[in-house]
C-alpha cells in the first residue's frame, strides 16, 4: 500500500487525531502514538492487507489504535474483494479484528476507537454486534497464587494487586489463559503494545517486575503467523527476571526484524524508559539473520543484517560490531570475574547507622550521595577479606541515558583500607598496591573501556555482567586510549565513532 492512500486514508480521522492527545496512564502502560503504530504495520508483508481470511489479535489493547490502524490499511487492500463499502467494513469488524483490553476502562476507549461507541451494540455503533463488547474483550480476573506467587506473571500473594473485584487487579487476560482457553485461540497476525512492568509494590522504575515478556511468550505458544510487539530494550542485556527471555530471544531466528531507539522519547515523547524500547517483527516461516535498525534523534539510522546469537547479549550498536570482535578475537579474560556483585558487604544503599569520629576499632563505610563514616569492623558480616585491601569502587547506578556522547559510568574513586561500602557501590577491583589501584582507575576513565562498558548496559543500573566485554589487562601498567586503539588496532574511523559515543571523564 502506498504511502499516498495511507495518509488520504488517515485524513478521513480529523485532526488533530485524539489518540495523539490521551494522556498516558503510567510508565508500566504506555499509550502508543498512531505514527508509531503505523511503523510497526510496515513490518508486515503487503498481502496480510489483502487477505479476507486472517484473524487478528491486539492482546493488550489501551486505545484501539492498533485495530483501528489495521482497519484503515483493511478498508482499503480488501476493496475488490468487497466492492460494498458496508459490506466490508461489517467483515473486517466482525470477522477479522479481536482485542483483549488491559482494564475496563481500556476496553471503552478501544471499542470507541474501532466501533465509535463503547458500546458496540449500541446506535452509534459503525459495527452491528449484538454483544456490546464486540470483539474486544476485558474480564478483571484474579491472579492465581502458588507458594505466595502468582503462576502466571509472578504478583506477590497480599501485594497490593491482591485485592477485591472492586479494583483493577491486573491479572492481564492474556496471560493469565489457561491451557483450555489458549488452545482455542486461534490468530494468524498478533500486534501490540503490552504493559511493561508490574507496579506490585516490589519495586519501582526498571527495578519493578517485567512483565512485557510474558505477552512475547504467549504469542509465541498461540503459534501466529506473524507477530509484532513494542517493548523495553532492557531485554537486550537481560536482568531481572528477564535472563531466559533474552537467551530465548537471542537464538529465535524467525525475529526478521528489530528497530531499537535508544533514547525511548524518540518515539514516545515525555516517556521515561530506561534503556529505550524497541519493536520487532516475528515471522513464523522465516529462519535467518536479523535486520537491525537503531534510531538516535534526527540522525541517520543504522542499518545493519546480523545473527542477534552473536554474544550472550545484544549489542544495539550495529558500528560497535568490528570492534568488539576485535577485542574479542583476543580471548582474553574479562573484568565481569572480578567485579563484586551487589551488596558486596550486604549493608543496603539506605543504611545510616554510622559515626562521624572514627577510632582504631572502626574502619571506614562509604555511603549514598558521596558520604562517609565509620563503624565497628566486627559488624560487617561479608566479604571479610575485602575489608583489608585497595578497593576502587564505583557507583552502581551510571549515567547511560540515551544520549550521546555518554558518560556511562558514575563516581568511581580509590577506597584505601580498611574500608567497606554499602550497595550503592559495587567493587570494581581490588589490588595489592594503590599503584595498581590508580592504573586500574585511569583504565577505566578511558573512552576505549567505557565504550565496551556501554555495550553491555543497557540502563543505569551497573551489575558484573556489565563487564563482561572488558578485557582485564596488567594493571602494573598504566593504559591510555592511545595504546588500547594500538593494542586492539581501532581505526581512525572506528576512534571516532567510539569519541562521538562517550565524552571525556
Amino acid at each position: 500500500m502506498t504511502k499516498a492512500i495511507l495518509h488520504r486514508l488517515i485524513k478521513d480521522y480529523k485532526a488533530p487525531d485524539i489518540l495523539t492527545c490521551i494522556a498516558n496512564l503510567s510508565n508500566d502502560e504506555v499509550f502508543t502514538p498512531p505514527d508509531l503504530v503505523d511503523k510497526v504495520l510496515d513490518l508486515l508483508p503487503e498481502n496480510v492487507w489483502h487477505n479476507k481470511n486472517l484473524h487478528w489479535l491486539d492482546p493488550a489493547c489501551k486505545t484501539g489504535i492498533f485495530l483501528r490502524q489495521i482497519a484503515v490499511r483493511l478498508m482499503e487492500g480488501l476493496r475488490d474483494e468487497f466492492p460494498n463499502e458496508e459490506s466490508r467494513r461489517q467483515h473486517i469488524l466482525q470477522n477479522m479484528l479481536f482485542g483483549i483490553a488491559i482494564t475496563d476502562l481500556t476496553a471503552m476507549i478501544s471499542r470507541r476507537s474501532l466501533y465509535t461507541s463503547k458500546n458496540a451494540s449500541g446506535e452509534k455503533s459503525v459495527a452491528k454486534f449484538t454483544n456490546p463488547s464486540g470483539n474486544i474483550s476485558y474480564d478483571n480476573r484474579s491472579h492465581t497464587y502458588k507458594n505466595s506467587s502468582c503462576i502466571y506473571c509472578g504478583s506477590k500473594a497480599g501485594g497490593k494487586l491482591d485485592r477485591d473485584a472492586t479494583k483493577e487487579r491486573h491479572a492481564y487476560n492474556f496471560i493469565h489463559l489457561t491451557k483450555e482457553e489458549a488452545a482455542n485461540m486461534k490468530f494468524d497476525i498478533i500486534v501490540g503494545n503490552p504493559p511493561y512492568q508490574l507496579s506490585d509494590g516490589g519495586g519501582t522504575g526498571s527495578s519493578a517486575m517485567p512483565i512485557y515478556q510474558h505477552f512475547v511468550n504467549q504469542a509465541k505458544k498461540l503459534n501466529p503467523r506473524y507477530m509484532a510487539f513494542i517493548i523495553p530494550s532492557r531485554w537486550f542485556a537481560g536482568g531481572k527476571g528477564l535472563d531466559g527471555f533474552r537467551e530465548e530471544m537471542l537464538h529465535d531466528d524467525r525475529i526478521r526484524e528489530i528497530v531499537d531507539y535508544p533514547d525511548a522519547n524518540d518515539c514516545f515523547p515525555g516517556v521515561e524508559i530506561k534503556g529505550g524500547v524497541n519493536y520487532f517483527i516475528w515471522d513464523r516461516e522465516y529462519h535467518g539473520d536479523c535486520k537491525i535498525t537503531t534510531i538516535v534523534g534526527n540522525s541517520k539510522p543504522s542499518v545493519m543484517t546480523r545473527s542477534l546469537s552473536e554474544n550472550s547479549s545484544f549489542v544495539r550498536w550495529n558500528e560497535a560490531i568490528p570492534i568488539l570482535r576485535k577485542v574479542q578475537s583476543r580471548h582474553e579474560q574479562t573484568l565481569e570475574d572480578y567485579i563484586s556483585s551487589r551488596r558486596p558487604f550486604n549493608f543496603n544503599s539506605n543504611f545510616t547507622d554510622y559515626d562521624q569520629i572514627n577510632n582504631p576499632d572502626k574502619i571506614k563505610i562509604y555511603v549514598l550521595g558521596g558520604k562517609s563514616g565509620y563503624i565497628q569492623r566486627e559488624r560487617v558480616q561479608s566479604n571479610l577479606e575485602s575489608i583489608d585491601t585497595v578497593k576502587v569502587l564505583c557507583a552502581k547506578a551510571g549515567s547511560v541515558n540515551g544520549h550521546f556522547p555518554n558518560r556511562v559510568l558514575g563516581s568511581l574513586f580509590i577506597a584505601e583500607p580498611p574500608s567497606v561500602c554499602t550497595e550503592t557501590f559495587l567493587i570494581a577491583g581490588q589490588f595489592k598496591t594503590l599503584t595498581e589501584a590508580e592504573n586500574y582507575t585511569k583504565y577505566l576513565k578511558t573512552r576505549f573501556v567505557r565504550f565496551l562498558l556501554l555495550l553491555k548496559t543497557p540502563t543505569q543500573n551497573m551489575s558484573k555482567s556489565c563487564f563482561a566485554f572488558i578485557p582485564a589487562l596488567d594493571m602494573t601498567k598504566e593504559w591510555t586510549d592511545a595504546k588500547l586503539y594500538k593494542r586492539y588496532e581501532i581505526t581512525p574511523n572506528e576512534q571516532a565513532y567510539i569519541e562521538s559515543m562517550i565524552q571525556e571523564m
